[in-house]
């Protein structure tokens, strides 16, 4: 749901706002409307060292250090020195692959003294070295050159030429020897060692990199909300706007009344475009990150977390449809608490409880239908949805269903919404599309449920029609000409009738791709059991066949499970139930 706020509206001597947005951020609760980007030379100096910080924390926590490494404390700048020893770690490394690469390629020549080819060619006898393939070679060549063959293999043949030389595939002189460049490696090596252990050791400094990033994003965000003070009475004073929690009033005007500024206080109206900010519990909390991905909602329109936090997580189910696809993504969110994504880590474990029991229910266990095992009990296999409905598959008829409901629902929403905030007699274009529409289907079902008598289902059809064709076609807009509002009623049943079906049968991609992954890991385990022959060594390509092949597949229906469901609560639901998403989140200034 969304939190109700309070509007402060504060008026300060000119230069003395300073002092009141630093009580506000001891404060914490107080959101001052002001930019999220730098607005000046002092606001892009900020960001610029604290792209600086997070360079050289990322920097620090990403350099391989191998175990065993003793660090070696440096003392003084840490932001000085983590820079310095980064870049020396970066070129290191580098220069080390090239020496590796180049000792490689001079191990093709064998041992040579690079001082004595000097002198050969000061002495007119240079020494040509040559690479080649070995199809283009021709061994008549000794026969006219001073050429010895070095080394030579199916690719390539490396040959050199004392004296007049015009073959082809020559290549740069090397300027020392194998044994030289071994040296340089070393010590190189050596050096490299050194820079390891010092960053070990700015390793353990990376919380003061954080505590200073931490001060200086607290520096930006003040900074910011002084720049939006705005001047008035010939810039002899200045006034603020914030925006705090309702429920927080009474501690956010205890800390006013000690600073004694002047402030007026009232409730926030959607015309002030408020922060938003969300109160849910623990489980619908977990799915605010895909609201956020849209768009927080207006101040007064509705919070889409609690139906996306259901509909999303079945709709993710569906299309996995795996149980032992459910049991991976639980270990892997119990896994990811000890990683630097632990905040992920409720979400992927509920996503992986929630696929586990759908695909109990779809009959699907990493491949296997267990709906055919002999050994499952008979009360497990009576919540399996098998066999057809009227001709088709079942788990097809219910993403069907699933999808008519979770748009009826939409449409309910937005009728008690517009109602809310436009008036019964605002929105009874809404009302009638939604008689029409979920009263149509909630009709249809009650009466094949409850075998209603169909001249009551006639009346009941009529009354629906002709409440819906009033409010669609004559009162859509109350305050406007009645031929005009049946105009625009036949462009608005154009778009709903054709937009409608195609929404519907968007959520046949549920059964789809629920489908497609458990036709693809029952794929992977007939291969793997063609290798099992009379067992024995069969073993090992098994394992390796199923593990690899179901990693595989548990990605890609990972990948459309996230998309697809994210696709029919963004496009479906929120289309078919008015959502706007162009709120904007609640930030108050804090240290």
């Amino acid at each position: 749901m969304i939190a109700s706020m309070t509007k402060y509206s504060f008026v300060l001597l000119s230069g003395t706002q300073e002092e009141l947005l630093t009580s506000l951020q001891e404060i914490g609760l107080v959101d001052i409307t002001r930019s999220i980007k730098p607005i000046d030379e002092a606001s892009q100096n900020l960001k610029a060292e604290i792209e600086l910080l997070d360079g050289l924390i990322r920097g620090l926590r990403k350099a391989d250090i191998p175990e065993g490494t003793v660090p070696e404390f440096i003392d003084g700048d840490i932001v000085r020195l983590a820079g310095g020893m980064l870049m020396r770690y970066s070129d290191d490394t580098v220069e080390i692959k090239q020496l590796q690469s180049e000792i490689s390629d001079l191990r093709l020549w064998g041992q040579f003294d690079a001082d004595v080819l000097g002198e050969l060619a000061r002495a007119g006898v240079p020494v040509h070295f040559h690479k080649l393939s070995t199809k283009a070679f021709k061994p008549e060549w000794a026969q006219e050159y001073a050429l010895t063959v070095v080394s030579q293999d199916k690719s390539h043949t490396l040959f050199v030429v004392a004296g007049p030389d015009t073959l082809p595939g020559e290549i740069p002189v090397p300027t020392s020897g194998l044994a030289a460049k071994e040296k340089e490696l070393q010590e190189k090596q050596a050096h490299f060692a050194k820079v390891l252990s010092r960053i070990a050791s700015a390793k353990e400094r990376i919380p003061e990199l954080e505590e200073k990033r931490a001060q200086l994003y607290s520096q930006l965000d003040l900074h910011l909300a002084g720049a939006s003070a705005v001047p008035a009475a010939e810039d002899t004073i200045v006034t603020l706007v914030g925006y705090a929690p309702t429920e927080s009033d009474a501690a956010v005007t205890e800390a006013l009344d000690k600073t004694g500024v002047f402030y007026l206080k009232e409730a926030a109206a959607v015309e002030d475009n408020p922060p938003i900010q969300l109160k849910n519990n623990w489980f619908v909390r977990q799915f605010e990150l895909l609201t956020d991905m849209y768009g927080r909602p207006d101040y007064n329109e509705f919070d889409p977390t609690p139906y996306i936090s259901v509909f999303f997580l079945l709709f993710f189910a569906m299309c996995m449809g795996d149980a032992g696809y459910g049991l991976a993504l639980v270990i892997g969110g119990i896994l990811l608490k000890k990683t630097e994504m632990k905040d992920m880590a409720p979400l992927v474990t509920i996503l992986g409880i929630g696929t586990f029991v759908v695909g109990i229910v779809m009959h699907t266990f990493f491949g296997v239908d267990i709906a055919v095992l002999p050994w499952i009990p008979s009360w497990l296999k009576a919540v399996m949805i098998t066999g057809t409905i009227a001709g088709f598959e079942a788990q097809m008829v219910l993403a069907l269903v699933i999808g008519v409901v979770h748009l009826c629902l939409a449409m309910v929403v937005k009728t008690v919404y517009a109602t809310r905030n436009k008036g019964f007699l605002g929105s009874l274009s809404t009302w009638g599309w939604t008689l029409l529409i979920v009263g149509g289907v909630v009709v249809g079902s009650l009466t094949m449920a409850l075998s209603v008598p169909a001249q009551v289902t006639k009346w009941i059809v009529i009354v629906l029609g002709v409440l819906s064709a009033l409010g669609i076609f004559l009162f859509n807009d109350i305050h406007r000409n009645p031929l005009k509002n049946i105009g625009s009623g036949l462009w608005e049943t154009y778009n709903t009738v054709t937009g409608l079906l195609g929404d519907v049968l968007s959520y046949l991609r549920l059964y789809a791709l629920g489908l497609a992954g458990g036709m693809l890991g029952k794929a992977f385990n007939d291969i793997a059991t063609m290798t099992l022959g009379d067992g024995g060594l069969g073993y090992i390509p098994f394992a390796i066949i199923l593990i690899i092949g179901h990693a595989l597949n548990l990605a890609m229906c990972c990948l459309g499970a996230f998309v697809h469901p994210l696709r029919l609560n963004f496009l479906e639901f929120f289309k078919n139930s008015g959502y706007d998403g162009k709120g904007r989140a609640y930030r108050p200034i804090k240290k």
